[in-house]
């Protein structure tokens, strides 16, 4: 019934796509992937495939996929996607290792189209990044005696609930699953009541994740251009935030002098909707793609409408307010903020990072808000006293430090299944 619905579905999925396409084009290409397609397969070479839905999987994933280059030399790492802009982020952060890095779109999941993948592609392994798990693909991994892993494994209690609803369709994918490599010890055991036979707690790869110069060096710019401002960023912003923000940042009865609000959405299809909302509060706007080499920033808000310069803005940044928890949305990623050793603010909606995020606290690197003026004003108060900004950031950067080491343990779990 499962894949019926899949056939049933797919004209209009694919309709979707061409609608997407219309905000963003990286919808409308490589078609051909997503059905199985592919071009010529040069031979010589072993594939190892790592699938990272869209940017922060692929983002996190970094340190696996470079620990695996090193560890297998004779092999490619296939990345697979869903979303253009996890593509775009992979093209970014892997372009260093030129052909052995090959990117595609992950196939929908119905058995024959998933066979055409393994065929092409004759993996080594199937390793999916964090929750990614399709019943579909699972089986045709074992009916091809492929091998699949997830890693960086994590999984609230919401999304539990929700797998359990499908019944045997997930308990059935969930058992298919040779190795399960979790972020948390919760994680660990919420995957277990899905039916894993095995499951191992690794912590987050994230941890390991190695800043770029070119980052730094772009943040250093930026920092540049903001001319010595104190820089509020909130980072990772979605639908229904930017508003809540901007409304909390109008209402201050103060604030630092020359204060500056850095705005950096999760999708980069809501870029102009949220350069509208700003100019609709009366503020002044300059957009990230618009300042020129020598330019100053000048205006009340800086928009970061730039793809895969995460680590650059929080460089910039004197504190990073985390995206996705002002509202019921789970949260996003808080490492690469502390890793920078910046002081983090996030509101009450944390689920999707839940430990992470408590650790951080208890540390002293986070603190949490209730609402948008609870953001502001934290982020005020932190851009007023240089020395609890200094104090929250060394303990941000010490936190980050003290949990890394995920990688290699992940690595040494993949090599039987490898070989």
């Amino acid at each position: 019934m499962y894949s019926a619905l899949w056939l049933a579905a797919l004209p209009f999925v694919l309709g979707r796509l061409w609608w997407l396409g219309m905000r963003e084009p990286g919808y409308r290409r490589h078609w051909g992937e997503r059905l199985g397609f592919y071009g010529r397969r040069d031979s010589g070479w072993h594939a190892i495939w790592v699938h990272a839905v869209s940017v922060g999987e692929t983002r996190a994933a970094e340190p696996l996929v470079t620990a695996l280059m090193q560890a297998y030399p004779d092999s490619r790492i296939v990345l697979t996607h869903m979303t253009p802009t996890g593509r775009a982020t992979g093209q970014a952060l892997y372009a260093k290792h030129g052909a052995r890095l090959v990117q595609s779109y992950l196939p929908y999941d119905l058995e024959f189209l998933v066979r055409r993948f393994l065929r092409f592609y004759a993996p080594r392994i199937c390793i999916l990044m964090e929750t990614e798990v399709w019943p579909n693909l699972v089986a045709a991994c074992a009916k091809q005696e492929v091998p699949v892993a997830l890693v960086n494994a994590r999984l609230s209690e919401r999304s539990l609930r929700r797998g359990q609803r499908f019944g045997r369709l997930m308990t059935g994918a969930a058992r298919g699953i040779a190795l399960v490599a979790a972020q948390t010890g919760a994680d660990a055991q919420r995957v277990r009541l899905l039916g894993a036979p095995r499951v191992e707690v690794t912590g987050s790869i994230k941890f390991d994740v190695a800043v770029p110069q070119a980052a730094l060096d772009t943040g250093a710019w930026l920092r540049a251009r903001f001319n010595g401002r104190p820089v509020l960023l909130c980072a990772s912003t979605r639908e229904g935030e930017e508003a809540l923000i901007l409304d909390a940042y109008q209402g201050m009865a103060s604030r630092p002098e020359g204060m500056l609000l850095a705005i950096v959405p999760r999708h980069p299809q809501r870029f102009d909707e949220v350069a509208a909302l700003v100019a609709s509060k009366g503020l002044s706007l300059v957009r990230r793609s618009q300042l020129g080499e020598d330019a100053l920033v000048d205006a009340d808000v800086v928009l970061g409408d730039s793809m895969g310069e995460m680590f650059a803005y929080y460089e910039a940044c004197d504190v990073a307010y985390i995206g996705g928890s002002l509202l019921p949305l789970g949260g996003q990623n808080l490492i690469e903020a502390c890793a920078l050793a910046r002081p983090v603010i996030v509101g009450p909606h944390t689920f999707n990072f839940e430990q992470a995020t408590e650790e951080a606290i208890a540390a002293g690197g986070a603190a949490r808000v209730q609402d948008a003026d609870g953001m502001v004003e934290q982020g005020v108060r932190l851009l007023q006293d240089r020395g609890a900004r200094a104090t929250m950031g060394q303990r941000a950067a010490g936190f980050a430090r003290a949990h890394g080491g995920a990688t290699l343990r992940t690595l040494e779990l993949l090599r039987p299944l490898i070989h």
